[in-house]
């Protein structure tokens, strides 16, 4: 898995990128109620706000991690957002992208330089 700067985790199956929130931005966005989530097929650039998230506390935007495709989008947190706080690492994952470098993910953290960021 790699992480970013903004909280975000990404994990690689097969030849296509896993993307979600890490439980320490679930933490601190406290009970999610509403997110937001790109249609399958939208080709993105690397940085675009593509999800959206609302919490009792906050909204906040979810950016593009990679240039690539959205493959598919994770139905089950439009009827239940609150899954973000449950299981933000496993059955809580926004989308599924086909990216067009996985070289990209190379400036992103591990999860010990992660987790030294976090203190």
């Amino acid at each position: 898995m790699k992480f970013t700067e903004e909280h975000e985790w990404l994990r690689v199956q097969g030849d296509v990128v896993v993307v979600g929130i890490t439980e320490h931005a679930s933490e601190q966005l406290g009970d999610v109620v509403f997110v937001e989530l790109p249609d399958e097929g939208t080709v993105v650039s690397k940085d675009d706000e593509i999800v959206v998230i609302e919490s009792v506390k906050a909204a906040s935007d979810i950016l593009a991690p990679l240039d690539g495709e959205i493959v598919e989008v994770n139905e089950a947190l439009t009827d239940n957002p609150g899954l973000v706080n449950e299981d933000a690492m496993g059955e809580a994952w926004f989308f599924k992208m086909k990216a067009e470098d996985l070289s990209q993910m190379d400036e992103y953290m591990d999860e010990a330089k992660y987790k030294d960021m976090i203190g």
